[in-house]
């Protein structure tokens, strides 16, 4: 038990997914792992812990910004031993050729600042995927004949944008899409020597003003979740 998981010693599993939402945890949960068990409450961010396919896994609640994700990837790897986070969630599109409900898979992560600044200081440190986990979804959603994206994307610590300078010197620069967890998620697994992705389901659009509709929304994070299982474990 941890000052934010209630979690008891051996209920967290080494692969763990985390949505921003634990309501989502809980949807995901009881949709894809089975005698899933919830494990934690503490402050209504949900875990679960259950098998998929025989594997053990937990899904686990991030909630919304890289603060809040550093405490809980900090204390999953550190107190509790998970060993791979993937994060399932959505994002905005930045180029003209990433579509609603394409999946992009986040290589690199560009960002203003993340709760891990102060320890790199005046380093610019690049926070990068894991490459076998990496590799392993790109094979998995080219073979489910998903459009997949691989390549930069930007980890915002504001949801209420106000530097549209900002967001075309990203475009420019080939930037795929906007979230807010990523970029701190993979600096924590950097150092602590676990394994990271982020896979994410396009859901709004900057240059076109879509949105995926709210009824299609459980079917294509049902998708992204799916895809994260298998390639964690491939």
């Amino acid at each position: 038990m941890t000052i934010h998981i209630g979690a008891k010693p051996g209920e967290i599993a080494e692969t763990v997914l985390m949505p921003g939402d634990p309501m989502r945890a809980k949807w995901a949960a009881e949709r894809f792992l089975e005698d899933a068990i919830c494990v934690n409450q503490v402050r209504g961010m949900l875990g679960y812990t259950g098998t998929w396919r025989g594997q053990r896994v937990t899904i686990h609640g991030s909630g919304m910004g890289m603060p809040s994700l550093s405490i809980y990837a900090n204390e999953l790897i550190r107190d509790y031993g998970a060993k791979t986070l993937i994060r399932i969630g959505s994002a905005g599109a930045m180029q003209p050729q990433v579509g609603i409900r394409d999946i992009v898979l986040a290589q690199a992560c560009t960002t203003l600042s993340t709760p891990s600044r102060g320890i790199f200081r005046e380093l610019n440190f690049a926070p990068c995927a894991d490459f076998g986990l990496l590799h392993a979804a790109f094979t998995t959603a080219q073979g489910q004949g998903a459009r997949v994206h691989v390549g930069n994307i930007y980890s915002s610590d504001v949801f209420y944008d106000e530097r549209p300078d900002l967001n075309e010197i990203m475009q420019r620069h080939g930037v795929l899409c906007v979230e807010m967890e990523a970029a701190e998620l993979y600096a924590v697994a950097a150092r602590h020597k676990a394994r990271a992705l982020a896979v994410l389901t396009i859901s709004d659009h900057l240059l076109t003003q879509e949105a995926l509709p709210a009824s299609d929304r459980e079917r294509s994070f049902g998708e992204m979740v799916e895809l994260a299982l298998t390639a964690a474990f491939s």
